[in-house]
């Protein structure tokens, strides 16, 4: 099934700023959020411009999307992108108010953990060939001695009896209205506890600092990032954790350029091998190779090596390597070669087009 492009979805440029993203995507929801649209496919578009907002609005994800476009989230679930772990209690409690009937913050759901993004440095063969490192991180995680409770003897809260909401009449001039708000006793857990837990002291959360082994797969390039699902911080509630993502920044090479999955190496060759031509040796990412470079070439010539480049990140498929030709005119000569020129000079050389094109100016 073919997804719509998540920017066309909530009606923004690619360059839209957060907040545009964001009041975008109220409008959407206030028009298609199924408790108020009586559209036949208002859950549909609904939940398409949750999917859009859930990845525009964080931007290591926005970040992904833009390079990859839907495949970045291929696997996170049957449609893509998987954003039931996403919280949107910020939008629909400014729509609709606190009320848990249209979305407002329901502390006691299961919440995804928030997400970590590292730097790492690589050097041009560990991007191009791949390679294994170990990141040191602090992460957060549920709290061993009370299981990420926060506390001991847990109980119903006697303010709200469990449902974590607590509801309030208010009187106007148009009548009485009825109103829900997050229970203040036990922030919406709709339990409590007897002694809080003197570990954590209450937040059911402790930073632990662990080294992880990380796969880098060939290929990855500058700006690149790699996910590591379930690796960043715990869930709220009972929630998945949060991902980590490694972003790379790849050091240059001394000979090197790379575009992409192509490789280009600038060769210097003598005035002399251009004119006659010549067979060098080229180094490659591979090995050494044997280059045979035709007669009367010129500065700016490029020669192709195919699967020489580099492999791409998602096949085994190489790009190739291009060889551009740049002539070195000598500074300095020996008397004998200085004479070799000037016997070369006093010969007629100037045939082609190049030539004639001056000399019509002149």
């Amino acid at each position: 099934m073919n997804k719509r492009d998540y920017y066309e979805v909530l009606g923004v440029s690619k360059t839209a700023t957060d907040a545009e993203i964001k009041s975008a995507f109220r409008k959407l929801a206030k028009k298609y959020h199924p408790d108020v649209s009586k559209e036949p496919d208002a859950e549909a578009k609904f939940k398409e411009a949750q999917e859009a907002y859930a990845v525009l609005s964080d931007s290591s994800k926005r970040q992904q999307y833009d390079q990859y476009g839907h495949a970045a989230f291929e696997g996170a679930g049957a449609g893509g992108f998987d954003f039931s772990g996403f919280d949107f209690s910020d939008i629909f409690s400014d729509l609709f108010g606190g009320g848990f009937g249209f979305g407002g913050r329901n502390t006691s759901r299961a919440r995804k953990g928030s997400d970590s993004l590292i730097r790492m440095n690589l050097t041009f063969e560990e991007a191009v060939f791949g390679t294994k490192k170990t990141i040191n991180l602090d992460v957060v995680e549920d709290c061993k001695e009370c299981s990420g409770k926060g506390g001991h003897g847990e109980k119903t809260c006697p303010t709200c009896h469990g449902n974590g909401e607590v509801t309030s009449e208010q009187r106007t001039i148009f009548g009485a209205f009825m109103t829900k708000s997050t229970c203040p006793t036990c922030k919406g857990q709709g339990r409590s506890y007897e002694t809080t837990c003197s570990t954590c002291r209450g937040t059911g959360k402790q930073k632990k600092n662990t080294d992880l082994e990380v796969t880098i797969p060939a290929g990855v390039d500058n700006g690149n990032q790699l996910r590591l699902a379930g690796k960043g911080n715990a869930g709220v509630n009972g929630g998945p954790n949060g991902d980590v993502y490694i972003e790379f920044n790849v050091k240059s090479h001394p000979i090197f350029e790379r575009d992409d999955d192509n490789i280009y190496l600038e060769l210097p060759i003598t005035i002399a091998d251009a004119v006659l031509g010549c067979k060098k040796d080229v180094p490659t990412l591979y090995g050494t190779v044997k280059l045979t470079i035709s007669s009367g070439c010129m500065t700016g010539d490029k020669y192709r090596l195919k699967g020489k480049g580099v492999e791409h990140i998602h096949s085994s498929r190489k790009g190739d390597m291009y060889v551009i030709i740049k002539v070195i005119t000598p500074k300095k000569l020996t008397k004998e070669q200085k004479k070799l020129f000037e016997q070369l000079q006093k010969t007629n050389l100037e045939e082609g087009n190049e030539f004639k094109k001056i000399s019509e100016y002149i």
